[in-house]
């Protein structure tokens, strides 16, 4: 079965290249592109939709806003598509239920290889933009109140550690000697514990030492 997307960016250029990268694979089906996050929201509401794929800044509803609705009120998986510019948006896409965060710059079989990983339920930041929210957490002021390490096993400080520098599962159980199932569990945990609700949340945590 497919994977069913809309492309949702105010530059018809944009959408219409992703509209043709995608075409090229036999796993995806583009069903609509949209010129901003209302229509984003309103064809999902109306369409089975697996992705959306979502630019930040658009008229009417920027991507931010439109990833926290259609994560709400929808089963589809939003993944933002953005440039270095826009970095001051990260946190709050990831607070508001983005499950990936790539730039637009990306080769096709990276932008290929993100859809699928989402559907099959990861959350998914590339490491450029990783290391954006590493740099901006830096200059910010150090958190009142800091996170309590008592709260989590050394197993588990590993694997958010590990988390935080952009591994995904596979690569944790392979520096960890561990299997990927037993990552997912020690990651259940730390979600269970903190209240976040998903690994790229886990990320921000470790890197700002609270939660958002």
């Amino acid at each position: 079965m497919k994977i069913s997307v809309i492309i949702v960016d105010d530059n018809s250029f944009i959408r219409e290249g992703l509209k043709i990268i995608l075409h090229t694979y036999a796993e995806f089906e583009v069903l609509e592109t949209v010129s901003d996050g209302k229509e984003a929201v309103d064809f999902c509401l109306k369409n089975k939709v697996d992705i959306a794929l979502l630019d930040v800044r658009m008229p009417n509803m920027n991507g931010v806003e439109a990833s926290k609705l259609i994560t709400e009120q929808t089963s589809t998986k939003p993944i933002i598509l953005t440039t270095f510019d826009d970095d001051e948006y990260i946190l709050d896409a990831i607070k508001n239920g983005a499950k990936g965060y790539l730039l637009k710059n990306n080769d096709p079989e990276q932008i290929r290889d993100a859809i699928k990983s989402v559907y099959n339920g990861n959350s998914i930041i590339q490491e450029a933009i990783l290391e954006k929210i590493k740099s901006n957490l830096a200059e910010q002021k150090a958190p009142e109140t800091p996170m309590d390490l008592s709260l989590f096993t050394e197993r588990e400080r590993e694997i958010m550690s590990l988390i935080a520098k952009g591994y995904s599962n596979k690569a944790i159980s392979k520096q960890l000697f561990i299997s990927e199932g037993t990552v997912a569990n020690y990651i259940t945990s730390i979600l269970n514990k903190t209240g976040l609700e998903h690994r790229t949340q886990i990320a921000i945590y470790y890197l700002k030492g609270k939660v958002e």
